[in-house]
């Protein structure tokens, strides 16, 4: 698979990583079986980077993938993230960006792992009461001591990313990149990763599925599916976005591919390392194979004629998780 430079901190990783939160929380039905053969294709298939966090489970999901990469821990760059507190037991706190409890949930995030080290550390939500200076100067010491390999941060706005950088070099920054999400085109951010080194990870760059061209109605998701929750999947949001999945699936026809590897392929085109997340087999090879779509000039036109920058109806979170991204 086609390696790409993080960064410029010397972390080099595979074209695509694999999003793991789904097979543990969030979208439906755990089938924990599926979910281990899902990574062990994905190692096979070239993957490297396999993206969790304490949260997701929580702590579950960081156990799943120690299972998984046990014996080739070697194979995998592990990514995880710390800032939003739990307590040992599960617990939700809210958002805690103070040093000490970062020291602590590495050390969790360690044994959880299964392994001496994380690669890739992410603050997974900037704290707006502890400077962010304070948070990654904590990171840092990680990497001092020689838990930690590289850093970054996730959802972070261009004057938080630069107060980050200068107390430690951030590898990478990780926030939602799709056809339906390019807040980032305009808000600064990518501007300033580009000035300052900083590999770009898009999560969500099917948007949550959407473009996939699999999601038809609300009622496809089970009761227990966030994706209920998300206001772009809710009333004539869904309509209008339905609208815009529907001509990037004709689009998607028109050059024998899928409406996901043609989203991927426009992801990877930009640049960015997309961390599609999947728990099935058969998704993950379907995603792997947008590496091998070559888009022309003429089908990036077609694809900014119809899902140009702002064509997604709704905001992106509902409005509790909305009010922990940093602007």
């Amino acid at each position: 698979m086609e390696q790409r430079a993080l960064g410029s901190q010397g972390l080099t990783v595979a074209a695509e990583g694999l999003g793991c939160m789904g097979m543990s929380t969030a979208y439906g039905a755990i089938d924990e079986a599926e979910a281990l053969a899902t990574i062990d294709r994905a190692l096979e298939l070239g993957v490297t980077m396999l993206d969790t966090a304490e949260g997701y489970g929580p702590f579950a999901n960081e156990q799943l993938i120690a299972r998984a990469v046990a014996g080739r821990r070697q194979n995998a760059v592990i990514a995880t993230k710390t800032g939003i507190e739990f307590t040992d037991e599960g617990a939700a706190v809210g958002l805690n960006g103070r040093p000490e409890y970062i020291h602590r949930a590495a050390d969790r995030s360690l044994r959880h792992l299964g392994t001496d080290h994380i690669d890739l550390y992410y603050l997974h939500r900037v704290d707006p009461a502890v400077p962010v200076e304070e948070s990654v100067g904590a990171m840092a010491d990680l990497v001092t001591a020689g838990k930690v390999r590289y850093l970054g941060l996730s959802e972070a706005a261009a004057a938080t990313i630069r107060r980050a950088h200068a107390v430690h070099p951030l590898t990478a920054v990780q926030t939602e990149y799709s056809l339906f999400e390019r807040g980032l085109e305009s808000d600064g951010v990518r501007a300033t990763l580009t000035e300052l080194g900083i590999g770009l990870v898009a999560y969500s760059p099917l948007g949550r599925g959407f473009l996939s061209g699999a999601v038809t109605s609300p009622a496809d998701f089970a009761e227990d599916d966030y994706r209920r929750t998300d206001p772009r999947f809710q009333g004539e949001n869904f309509a209008r976005n339905l609208a815009v999945v529907d001509e990037v699936r004709r689009l998607a026809g028109e050059k024998s591919v899928t409406p996901s590897q043609l989203a991927l392929a426009w992801v990877l085109r930009q640049g960015a390392v997309p961390i599609p997340g999947t728990k099935r087999r058969r998704y993950l090879e379907e995603n792997i194979a947008a590496l091998d779509v070559a888009l022309t000039a003429d089908d990036l036109a077609a694809v900014e004629a119809v899902a140009p920058r702002g064509v997604a109806s709704g905001d992106r979170y509902p409005p509790t998780f909305m009010r922990m991204l940093n602007g």
